[in-house]
């Protein structure tokens, strides 16, 4: 079974290692796990596959800008012909309304203010996906969200957020085996386990 990870972010030098890009973070850091690289895709992405027991897990950055996400993986699942559903399609992105390091993992859904998830619900016109949304917190002043959203960690977020991709990656894990429920149970009752 094919099974279509995309992590969302922003391309570009500037945007590596933001809080916006921490979808991209997650199923970069898969890949190394799992030995694969990523390249062109026949689409607006980056993409690699590659064999877990049955499945082809095809993991995909789209290459345009967040708001725009959901043209890429409309054009990665007319590619594959794929008919989405939660348990063949997961969305990993930031949530600036969860605490920094919380892990909310859901089948369906809405956009939730999240414009790169709002994008990919338009574009493909159902809300019938798997997400895993990992908390970056707001900003403790009145800074302006997009600022803080495209701006790096902060040094303590920095600290925590080895420990916040392993749980992100257990939950990407826990998905491709087809456990969503129990992914739901582990992560989403979870307290914050960092600061």
């Amino acid at each position: 079974m094919l099974k279509m990870v995309v992590g969302l972010g922003n391309v570009g030098r500037e945007y590596e290692e933001t809080r916006h890009n921490v979808g991209f973070l997650v199923v970069d850091r898969f890949a190394l796990r799992q030995g694969w690289s990523f390249k062109q895709a026949p689409f607006q992405a980056s993409l690699c596959r590659g064999l877990l027991g049955q499945d082809e897990i095809c993991l995909i950055k789209p290459l345009t800008l967040m708001n725009r996400s959901g043209e890429a993986v409309r054009s990665a699942v007319n590619y594959y012909k794929l008919k989405p559903t939660s348990e063949n399609l997961l969305i990993i992105s930031d949530d600036i309304d969860l605490p920094f390091g919380q892990i909310r993992i859901r089948a369906r859904g809405g956009h939730g203010g999240h414009n790169g998830i709002a994008s990919v619900i338009e574009s493909l016109g159902i809300e019938e996906f798997a997400r895993i949304r990992i908390g970056i917190g707001r900003p403790s002043t009145k800074e302006e969200v997009t600022h803080y959203v495209l701006s790096p960690f902060s040094k303590e977020q920095k600290k925590g957020l080895d420990s916040v991709l392993a749980d992100a990656l257990s939950a990407l894990e826990l998905w491709i085996a087809g456990k969503l429920d129990s992914a739901m149970q582990k992560f989403n009752s979870r307290e914050i386990a960092t600061g």
